[in-house]
């Protein structure tokens, strides 16, 4: 069942536009990370704390059904908000192209961390650089229908 509520669109200017372009065209159109080639998703989460619905594009890693969500903010020394918003509500939607299904979302840990990181990396190489900029370890989220 698609989440319900009211969408608040993002304050960055390039996430609005990306996520508008995307759903728009069903992924036809703003389907990879700007200035690159690598495919995204469209997560939606509901806010941690206002309970809105929120979009972001995150970069697509995939395997057998399941997705990947990297809490890395492009190393910064802090969780991206949508962090946060997995964790209080552990359901969203991700939109890959035209298809839309709800997941449950996991924080991984161990060896099944490393694992899906080690594909992160193999997917979209820049994780590896990610890491090295800070000194928090980077959250991997998986979501499984």
């Amino acid at each position: 069942m698609a989440l319900t509520g009211t969408y608040v669109p993002s304050t960055s200017e390039w996430v609005r536009n990306q996520v508008e372009e995307y759903e728009a065209t069903d992924g036809e159109k703003a389907g990879t990370l700007p200035g690159t080639n690598y495919p995204i998703v469209v997560v939606t989460s509901v806010g941690a704390k206002s309970g809105n619905l929120r979009k972001n594009p995150v970069m697509k890693v995939e395997r057998d059904g399941a997705y990947l969500a990297v809490a890395s903010k492009g190393g910064a020394p802090e969780n991206p908000e949508w962090y946060y918003n997995f964790v209080a509500h552990p359901e969203v939607e991700v939109q890959d192209g035209a298809e839309k299904h709800v997941y449950r979302v996991r924080e991984l840990e161990g060896d099944e961390r490393q694992d899906w990181w080690d594909h992160a990396v193999a997917t979209w190489p820049t994780y590896a650089s990610y890491a090295e900029k800070t000194d928090r370890l980077i959250p991997l989220f998986l979501l499984e229908r």
